[in-house]
């Protein structure tokens, strides 16, 4: 029989003596006494992780669903977890199923498949003070699956479709929507635009006629001018109103205002042409 004992990293062994508790090996070289010590139990410090079949549970509202769980622990007294619970596993199982009955039963059905969170964190503070005699440290609890009743399922189901199609429906709308407000302001931007041309066009426009009219006072100042700076005679001032007065006329008046001076020298030239006319028939 060894007498040597060489403990490897990461676990631990509770020796007894003559029945009794003696003292807890960790990593190392060790001394068996023989027949008198014996290693009772040998305890892995590594975190262990253990996925519970699912267990059924009753909602607030007596709904019956099945849930699974995980739960990560780590052995923190070797001596405790040896002698603190027959079957520590089997004593975490059993406390896990029964702490979830207990949470889940405070719990309506839509509560209980939007709260993961709030029962993770309950569970694991319940187990990690549950299990601090047994020398277990839970460091974390996830609900891993929730499973409700078929019928249950199909109605979730349906909601979730109706639930789709309606915000199918609404963002259909939406765009719908926009694509006509688009439209609408393109129309009232192009209507303004093209009123805004036609203003522009209809200002150029009396723009161009201001300057060909001024155009035409400044050249008709201009003869003005330089007809005053001629000092003209009164009978070639007289000319030149009947010579205004015959194209304002342009043959189509049938009635023709003349003033006093200019019928006296029309009166003038009338004379003036037949007795021209008159000599010339008496020298033939």
């Amino acid at each position: 029989m060894s007498v040597i004992r060489i403990v490897p990293q990461a676990n631990a062994y509770v020796v007894e003596r003559l029945g009794a508790y003696y003292a807890t090996w960790h990593t190392g070289i060790h001394f068996l006494v023989p027949f008198l010590d014996r290693i009772a139990n040998k305890v892995t410090l590594k975190e262990v992780v253990k996925d519970f079949e699912p267990q059924p549970v009753i909602t607030k509202d007596n709904v019956t669903m099945m849930i699974d769980t995980v739960v990560y622990f780590q052995i923190t007294d070797p001596k405790l977890y040896t002698y603190g619970v027959v079957n520590p596993i089997n004593a975490i199982e059993n406390l896990t199923a029964t702490t979830l009955r207990n949470i889940i039963g405070d719990l309506e059905l839509d509560e209980t498949l939007t709260s993961r969170d709030i029962i993770n964190t309950k569970m694991r503070s319940i187990l990690d003070e549950a299990t601090d005699p047994w020398g277990i440290k839970v460091s974390r609890v996830e609900v891993k699956n929730i499973i409700p009743p078929h019928d249950i399922q199909e109605a979730m189901e349906k909601q979730m479709r109706a639930e789709r199609e309606r915000r199918e429906s609404i963002l259909k709308a939406e765009g719908e929507k926009r694509s006509q407000v688009l439209k609408a302001e393109g129309q009232k931007e192009a209507t303004i635009l093209s009123a805004v041309a036609k203003k522009e066009a209809m200002i150029a426009e009396a723009e161009g006629k201001a300057k060909a009219m001024e155009a035409i006072y400044e050249a008709q100042a201009r003869g003005i001018a330089m007809i005053k700076e001629a000092n003209p005679t009164k009978e070639y001032m007289m000319l030149q109103g009947l010579k205004a007065y015959s194209e304002l006329a342009d043959g189509k008046a049938t009635k023709l205002v003349v003033p006093t001076e200019l019928q006296s020298l029309a009166s003038f030239l009338t004379s003036a042409k037949e007795f021209t006319n008159l000599k010339s028939e008496e020298k033939e």
